[in-house]
């Protein structure tokens, strides 16, 4: 691909950060030393190469790796299955499907060894993978065992039937019951790697309603129920309203409770079974280091009483 300078005075990586925003700075520093990156012909391997307007600059994305999509014998915990599809409770610190950085040891290979079938629709390396879950974000999936019921769970989270409730702990009082918090969402432009709410004319719509729960010394427990299915969409908009989700060290502050990760947890899933046309609800209950948290908070609350 080839781009021109058209900005005066700017470094190589810059320039190339604020034309191609769909790649991180280290990931353009990585095309430069890899020499992928030329400006005028020439090779740049220097990030700071400062270029000239009119410049003309031609690179090459990273090569693409292989990425492991072996089975593995790694535990998952089943809760439904029928012969559509496969409902898991995720734990806490598994990724879902194979990506840079981690490559191996994800849901995806703990599938591909426990499940005979899986939909073909994302390819090897997402097999019967519907929907998502962040690493550190504990519970409920929807897997498809074939490609026909993958389409119709994708279009019941389209078109919003398929119900997705979450529990979490934030930081402060919530002053209202429930709520809906409205905004868009798109990538930070501080930091590629996190989402960020933006103005109307960008990104995408998210709509996330809450209702408390539980009011503690300093903490909410609330359930969230989504109506988009934005990138990090809870978490975005928990920090949003000055309350992030408590463990959330990317939204939000280091937790004075020894976590691995945030407070949230997907517990309830509705939809329509895609051949039968039964109504399904599957919930799980909160993970132990979770419970451990409120029975902290419950004590706290009950000696303030005294």
């Amino acid at each position: 691909m080839i781009e021109h300078v058209d900005i005066k005075d700017s470094r190589l990586d810059l320039f190339l950060q604020q034309k191609l925003k769909q790649y991180s700075r280290s990931h353009i520093k990585k095309m430069i030393d890899g020499q992928l990156v030329r400006v005028n012909g020439k090779i740049i391997t220097k990030s700071g190469y400062k270029v000239a307007v009119g410049d003309e600059i031609e690179f090459q994305d990273l090569p693409i790796k292989q990425l492991d999509t072996s089975a593995e014998n790694i535990d998952i915990d089943i809760v439904y299955e029928d012969d559509d599809l496969v409902v898991i409770n995720k734990p806490q610190g598994l990724v879902v499907h194979p990506a840079c950085g981690n490559e191996s040891h994800t849901l995806v290979n703990a599938l591909l060894y426990h499940i005979k079938n899986l939909s073909t629709i994302n390819g090897v390396i997402r097999p019967g993978i519907v929907h998502r879950l962040d690493k550190n974000t504990s519970g409920l999936l929807v897997i498809a065992k074939n490609d026909k019921a993958h389409i119709s769970l994708s279009k019941q989270i389209q078109n919003k039937t398929c119900k997705r409730c979450y529990l979490a702990l934030c930081d402060g009082i919530f002053k209202q019951d429930c709520g809906t918090i409205t905004t868009h969402i798109a990538r930070s432009k501080k930091d590629r790697k996190k989402m960020a709410v933006c103005s109307d004319t960008e990104g995408k719509l998210a709509i996330t309603n809450y209702k408390v729960l539980k009011r503690y010394n300093f903490y909410t427990l609330l359930e969230f129920d989504l109506k988009t299915g934005r990138t990090h969409q809870i978490r975005v908009h928990a920090s949003y309203v000055h309350h992030p989700v408590v463990g959330d060290e990317v939204y939000g502050n280091k937790s004075k409770f020894k976590l691995n990760g945030q407070l949230l947890h997907a517990y309830k899933l509705e939809f329509t079974q895609p051949t039968t046309k039964e109504h399904i609800v599957v919930t799980c209950e909160l993970p132990d280091y979770f419970k451990n948290v409120l029975e902290i908070l419950e004590k706290q609350k009950n000696s303030c009483k005294i």
